[in-house]
């Protein structure tokens, strides 16, 4: 790679510019994308893995915003049926927090700012007959249910830079952009590797997609001459995943007496998941670990609704992420800062441009690469601007007939019937119509190799480290997947060192047996 020149440089392995690396490289454009760390290995695998228009951003005026989001949520649902899905969320009324009318105007507006194909609207309930009401205190007797849409986001990101790849971009990860600095019209950026290797390239255009570091690439990587007028706030978003707290499929949003709000939703099957909290951060972004203090504010928001209440010894797993949102000195707190993006293009006379992106929500990524890319070809003269195409494009493995994953997973099942259910149905989760090509010619789960874990095989470890740029077992048990999640913590630390151990001499694995 050693010199070679590419139309964009996408610095950033995250949802934005994966998106970003995906829309650009299926125009046509020439595309190199290095991310620091894993793919989704910060922000955007930290998220409430919802694809949702923002309920509570009408509370703050933000209509574009929620109305851009509601038509991105059925674009994803359909492009990607394997890895997200609609999703009925229900809202217990609490006559002490926001009154009946508001809630009815504002979900009235939701069902009404955008088109709706795929998911049905809102509606009333009385939450004494309601099975949602039966985990929930018996203060509670009414309620309301709405429609988003679910989604597994560290998958997301690994899909968007599948297709990159497929469309000819060249994706480095654990590469980190040592400098860039313009040069006779180009980029010339030193980029390292985790061998400490350096090599340099040129690029007609660089897309600062670093999330929270991108401030931090303008002051000091992308060297002098680079200009801006924004800038990010960092937002640190918590969650705690706990065993399972309710037998139905619809999850909760929650009224806090503080206006935030808390979700509570169905889990890997087993589990609830729990978030978010909102609260200005300022240390280092990839250092992030849940505090005492939001662990106790997230149980006591549950604990103020449902019957059998929660303490920090009922988490089970907890994860946080720093959010790069667009600055708004406006916002009083954390939680009212806005959640829409911001494309600011550099371009000096006869410099190569440079386009930074700030803020955004992880339902809005695609309509962000796509005005990216828009800007990014104007910029460079290129004659794919305007050729847009993602809307209609499904994601790697979500080619599924009429989005209709049942009828798939079925489909799956009677092509392998010796691959057991709960296996089939991860494996048509997670590849969707590309789970063939993990299980290949395997006609039997000896085929497959060992299981290095209760039901991971050297298949699948095959196909991530071949495919998905997995390197290591925290790729493949947090982030490929959340087997971490099922394998019991007295075995953990020791299917880590399996997996670990696969990675660096595959072939030894022939001798173990499973855990």
């Amino acid at each position: 790679m050693q010199g070679d020149l590419y139309d964009v440089l996408v610095v950033g392995g995250g949802v934005n510019g994966t998106g970003i690396a995906r829309d650009a490289s299926g125009r046509g454009l020439s595309v190199l994308l290095c991310e620091k760390d894993d793919l989704a290995s910060h922000t955007s695998s930290s998220s409430t893995k919802l694809i949702h228009g923002g309920l509570r951003y009408l509370e703050y005026g933000e209509y574009s915003l929620v109305r851009k989001a509601l038509q991105e949520r059925e674009v994803l649902l359909r492009a990607a049926p394997h890895i997200m899905w609609p999703l009925r969320f229900v809202m217990p009324h609490m006559p002490n927090l926001r009154p009946a009318w508001m809630i009815r105007a504002g979900l009235f507006l939701y069902d009404h700012l955008a088109r709706r194909q795929l998911l049905p609207g809102s509606r009333g309930i009385d939450m004494r007959r309601h099975p949602a009401g039966a985990p929930l205190i018996d203060s509670i007797k009414r309620g309301f249910v709405y429609s988003d849409g679910w989604v597994d986001d560290a998958r997301l990101v690994v899909l968007n830079a599948v297709d990159a790849r497929e469309h000819g971009a060249v994706i480095k990860t654990r590469t980190r952009l040592v400098n860039a600095n313009r040069k006779d019209g180009l980029w010339h950026a030193t980029l390292m590797d985790s061998h400490s290797e350096t090599f340099d390239v040129q690029a007609r255009s660089i897309a600062n997609a670093a999330g929270p570091w991108v401030s931090e690439l303008l002051k000091g990587t992308l060297g002098s001459g680079t200009h801006t007028r924004h800038t990010v706030r960092l937002v640190k978003g918590s969650h705690i995943v706990t065993q399972r707290l309710f037998e139905h499929d619809h999850a909760y949003i929650f009224q806090n007496p503080d206006k935030r709000i808390i979700f509570a939703i169905p889990y890997e099957h087993d589990y609830t998941l729990i978030g978010t909290t909102d609260l200005e951060y300022h240390g280092d972004s990839s250092k992030v670990t849940i505090s005492p203090e939001e662990t106790a504010y997230l149980c006591e928001s549950i604990n103020r609704y449902f019957k059998k209440h929660i303490g920090p010894e009922d988490v089970r797993w907890s994860y946080s992420g720093v959010r790069g949102l667009l600055e708004d000195e406006n916002a009083e707190n954390a939680s009212a800062v806005t959640r829409d993006y911001l494309l600011e293009l550099d371009t000096p006379a006869n410099q190569a441009p440079l386009l930074s992106v700030f803020g955004g929500k992880i339902t809005t990524f695609r309509k962000l690469a796509e005005e990216a890319v828009d800007k990014l070809g104007e910029a460079l003269q290129s004659p794919a601007k305007g050729k847009t195409w993602t809307e209609g494009a499904p994601l790697p493995g979500g080619d599924i007939a009429d989005a209709d994953f049942d009828r798939f997973l079925a489909s799956l099942q009677q092509k392998n019937p010796w691959l057991p259910a709960d296996l089939a149905h991860r494996y048509a989760r997670a590849y969707g119509t590309r789970a063939q090509r993990v299980l290949g010619d395997a006609t039997s789960l000896a085929d497959l190799g060992n299981a290095i874990a209760p039901g991971l095989y050297e298949a699948e470890l095959r196909y991530l480290r071949d495919n998905e740029w997995a390197t290591c077992a925290e790729d493949v048990l947090w982030r490929r997947s959340k087997l971490g999640l099922h394998v019991g913590p007295e075995t953990l630390d020791e299917v880590t060192r399996r997996i670990d151990g696969w990675f660096v001499q595959p072939l030894q694995a022939s001798s173990w047996t499973a855990v």
